[in-house]
């Protein structure tokens, strides 16, 4: 089975290589070859944890269709909306050289692609290689609409790390029994906080630890003695998520889509839209192992799913109806468990960490409450002391416009977002011990629709700071357009006399977990113009505000300008 599963695998792979291959011009940004996909967004009938149900997919598939490519191929997606939600398609990780317009977040770079039209995606993974994923970035549609987009290096370019005997993608996701665009509109319009998922999720499976489930499971049958490459997403909504294999130790070799010095570890901790590769020997007596993927929530009084999802590593050899060995687990708040695994991330060989800074940007990030200002509290104020719960950064919560944030910077339409998110906090005060706490007094945050603008070239340097209104907790903040050396990180408050940071083979990633009260320093250039969301990856704090947008002005040279809009570009 095994041999037919490797040769299948090659064809695949060759047919992949020379049938979806077309060449095309050799001038960046072009790529080397062009990969065709056609996605279908449409309603799909599931039966889950005893329920069966209408859920939004691509091409009837969930998770969806894995997008392979190798590095500087271009890669052209038409998405057609057949659903009956607003839809966009972002291509998490991908920096999207000259290429801002098709990003996908809704109302930041485009307009949603409505039910009925179609869009076509058009990018080039320009010196870029490794595990992302896509995933639908308006309302809470992601929860269902999400795949792996897999790009290998160059013909005849090796991994920095022994050839696996075969490679797995393992999608870690959240379930809900209820309609996910419908439950953010309840959440949303109750000013309170969301219910916990009803099941977490190994590519689109439960397993056994849950209702109606013990066929509902995920397997890879291993051969002994080999060696296999896992591919880890979390495309979760609103869960960071601790996974591990029973007895036997995981070896990073990647995070975020570049190669790491290998780091052996028992367990891993991915925050929703991280990845991460591992390589694990199957090297135990032969037996049936549980793959687990359970909650790491730092935050307090927070309700959350407590129950493990379980899939199968299951050897060769192995009874089919023998009992899988447990994996151990940490405890939901094991902040130490999270820091270990930070630390053991650093970039394969030394970089080139910008050194002078050109721009600083202090940020802080949490939870606010808002004051009631509805006539029906009841249905409306549903928040810590009856008021609306609501996120921000530098307290400032961010309020989508009602067409994107880049049409009206390219066409200088006035009236949609002003430049003035500010660098700093108002004031500095104990950010992580003494923040404002007199919920709803002094918990509110303004809205608005505020960005950073930045010179093309200028080099950055942001200091993400957690904050304790409400609770402290660990947040991944994502940026797009760019990766960014991750140079330090702490508990507390940040101190520049006490920070230490790591100037020569930091990890390069695109999502931080930026630690439960404490701090994460990024450096980056700012050399793709373009408009780009920051934002925290949990959907809920997303859905409250916590995030921004910077835009990077254009260069002088030609290929540091953005270009004009492709001709479909979705209109609101």
């Amino acid at each position: 089975m095994a041999s037919f599963t490797n040769s299948l695998l090659l064809w695949l792979s060759l047919l992949l290589l020379c049938a979806s291959t077309v060449p095309v011009m050799a001038q960046w940004p072009g790529g080397r070859s062009t990969r065709f996909y056609e996605f279908k967004i449409q309603t799909t009938r599931v039966t889950k944890l005893c329920n069966t149900k209408e859920i939004v997919t691509v091409n009837h598939m969930f998770p969806g269709p894995v997008v392979y490519a190798q590095e500087d191929d271009r890669i052209i997606i038409k998405v057609t909306n057949q659903s009956p939600y607003n839809a966009t398609i972002h291509w998490h990780g991908i920096r999207q050289r000259l290429s801002c317009w098709f990003d996908g977040p809704s109302y930041i770079t485009q307009c949603p692609i409505q039910p009925g039209q179609a869009f076509t995606y058009e990018f080039t993974m320009f010196q870029q290689k490794g595990t992302f994923f896509w995933h639908a970035h308006v309302s809470w549609l992601r929860g269902t609409v999400y795949g792996g987009l897999i790009v290998y290096p160059k013909t005849g370019v090796p991994y920095p790390f022994k050839y696996p005997y075969e490679e797995h993608i393992i999608i870690l996701g959240e379930y809900w029994l209820q309609d996910v665009v419908q439950l953010e509109r309840q959440v949303i319009a109750s000013g309170g906080p969301p219910p916990p998922a009803n099941a977490f999720t190994i590519n689109g499976h439960p397993g056994p630890n849950y209702n109606c489930s013990g066929n509902d499971v995920y397997k890879i049958d291993v051969v002994p003695g080999k060696t296999y490459l896992l591919r880890l997403i979390n495309a979760g909504l609103n869960m960071e998520n601790f996974f591990g294999i029973a007895n036997h130790k995981l070896t990073i070799v990647e995070a975020d889509a570049e190669y790491t010095k290998p780091f052996t570890t028992t367990l891993v901790m991915l925050g929703p839209g991280q990845t991460v590769n591992v390589l694990v020997t199957a090297d135990q007596p032969i037996g049936k192992y549980s793959m687990a993927m359970g909650p790491y929530m730092s935050a307090q009084g927070v309700a959350f799913q407590n129950i493990s999802a379980i899939a199968y590593f299951q050897y060769l050899g192995a009874l089919p109806n023998s009992l899988s060995l447990p994996a151990k687990l940490p405890n939901f708040n094991d902040n130490l468990a999270v820091k270990t695994i930070m630390d053991g991330l650093k970039s394969l060989n030394p970089v080139n960490v910008p050194k002078e800074i050109d721009t600083n940007l202090f940020v802080t990030i949490g939870l606010n409450v808002q004051k009631c200002r509805s006539k029906t509290p009841q249905k409306n104020c549903q928040g810590v002391n009856n008021g609306v719960m609501a996120a921000s950064m530098n307290n400032i919560s961010f309020v989508k416009p009602n067409i994107s944030v880049l049409e009206a910077f390219y066409k200088k339409i006035d009236g949609f977002y002003t430049d003035d998110f500010p660098g700093a906090p108002l004031k500095f005060y104990d950010f992580v011990n003494g923040a404002p706490n007199n919920i709803p007094n002094n918990t509110n945050a303004a809205n608005g629709t505020r960005v950073k603008v930045l010179e093309y070239g200028s080099r950055v340097q942001i200091i993400f700071q957690d904050t304790g209104t409400l609770t402290t907790e660990n947040h991944p903040i994502h940026l797009h357009g760019y990766s960014f050396y991750v140079i330090g990180y702490g508990t507390g408050n940040y101190n520049p006399q006490t920070a230490n940071f790591n100037l020569v083979d930091p990890p390069y990633m695109n999502t931080i977990g930026v630690p439960v009260g404490g701090w994460a320093a990024i450096r980056f250039t700012a050399d793709n113009p373009g408009v780009w969301f920051m934002h925290c990856h949990i959907e809920i704090h997303l859905s409250w505000g916590l995030g921004t947008v910077l835009i990077v002005k254009n260069g002088k040279g030609e290929l540091e300008r953005l270009p004009h809009p492709p001709a479909d570009l979705p209109r609101c």
